[in-house]
């Protein structure tokens, strides 16, 4: 099996805010150390913009486990599921799957250069 190549850039390219579809998934890659070696990735649902009346310009996401159980926004389950909103200028951590894949494999470079093990 080969993976093709592909030349890295050297910064993220998450996706924008309006790009989103609602109801599709998306990658939340964040890191738990300073030197971006430490990567956690969650998979979200976009559930739309502004579903509170009084919201401008948030965007609403649910963790992928609880919207495949049937957990949904505004219903009596919503309880048991979590959801996040997001100021438009907040997403810079929200990816589509490849461009998701791009900064882990941004990662395994640093790591690598770190002396990290594998």
């Amino acid at each position: 099996m080969r993976f093709e190549s592909r030349e890295l850039k050297p910064f993220s390219e998450p996706v924008c805010a309006e790009d989103l579809v609602a109801f599709e998934t998306y990658f939340a890659v964040q890191f738990l150390d300073a030197q971006m070696l430490v990567p956690t990735v969650e998979p979200l649902i976009y559930l739309g913009v502004n579903l509170l009346r009084e919201d401008r310009g948030v965007r609403y996401f649910q963790d992928a486990e609880s919207f495949r159980a049937g957990v949904r926004f505004g219903l009596p389950n919503a309880k048991e599921g979590r959801f996040s909103a997001q100021p438009d200028d907040q997403l810079k951590h929200v990816f589509t799957f490849s461009k998701a894949l791009e900064v882990l494999m941004s990662c395994e470079l640093r790591r690598n250069a770190s002396g990290q093990p594998a």
